[in-house]
């Protein structure tokens, strides 16, 4: 019978086909993109625990992360 390995005791090797530089003109790379720019065209992901209202919490992350717009995609009720 063979063993397996946990995932995280897994060696792994990033193997690069090609190194290219970036065009600022269409972004940058996500490891020097500044955080104002993921709050302003990001998303977060939630988990609601009962109680407070969907409402509530999207006005919660709209007054924590001081942007004008946000929203929920679905139903934020616990189960």
């Amino acid at each position: 019978m063979q063993s397996t390995q946990p995932p995280w005791e897994v060696k792994r090797e990033l193997l690069v086909k090609a190194e290219e530089e970036a065009d600022p003109k269409y972004g940058c790379i996500p490891e020097e993109r500044p955080a104002e720019e993921y709050i302003n065209h990001g998303m977060v992901n939630l988990d609601k625990t009962a109680g407070p209202s969907s409402h509530e919490v999207t006005a919660w992350v709209k007054r924590l992360l001081g942007v004008k717009n946000a929203g929920h995609g679905g139903t934020l009720e616990a189960a």
